[in-house]
């Protein structure tokens, strides 16, 4: 990719528009897919929570004023739709949303695009024990290995408060993963 703010000056291009929002899709649909896929755990749930991504991205670019880097802010737009899917599943299901996490769980081995083993299956319980703030640093960092600069800047949070989220996010996965 070129130059990020020229990128941008086509995204907000009527002309150039559609071209460069086909180059942002090639750019960032695989990465964004597996950040919403952490944290909505269903294949399915993260196609349609990256498909509200985009639109919501295509339709808001306009409003975008480079104080942070376009990833941050695309990062941004997943981690909120995802919660924001979450948050109306469980609601319309009438069940908490670690109730909801947990059915997404244990799905999994149902699901056919999920590769992993009962290894992982264990990881993603322990990471649903978790609130949500900590799931998403966890996440974010393990998962997606993002610095915490970046994470500050979708999160809104201090890198020293993110720090200390994650190394407890870690401590409580490791205790959850050897009491057995």
């Amino acid at each position: 990719m070129e130059n990020e703010v020229d990128f941008i000056k086509q995204l907000q291009d009527t002309k150039s528009k559609d071209g460069a929002f086909r180059e942002l899709l090639q750019l960032y649909k695989e990465r964004l897919y597996w950040h919403i896929r952490n944290i909505v755990i269903s294949h399915d749930d993260a196609d349609d929570v990256l498909q509200n991504t985009f639109i919501k991205v295509y339709r808001n670019i306009h409003k975008f004023k480079g104080d942070s880097q376009l990833f941050s802010w695309l990062y941004r737009i997943a981690t909120n739709e995802a919660i924001t899917h979450i948050n109306k599943n469980a609601k319309r299901l009438h069940i908490s949303n670690e109730e909801h996490q947990n059915r997404a769980i244990n799905n999994l081995k149902a699901d056919v695009y999920f590769e992993g083993d009962e290894i992982q299956i264990q990881l993603q319980k322990a990471i649903a024990t978790l609130p949500e703030k900590q799931q998403l640093v966890f996440n974010m960092r393990y998962f997606d290995d993002l610095k915490y600069r970046d994470m500050s800047e979708i999160l809104d949070t201090s890198e020293g408060a993110l720090k200390a989220s994650y190394h407890i996010a870690v401590k409580k996965i490791e205790a959850y993963l050897t009491s057995d």
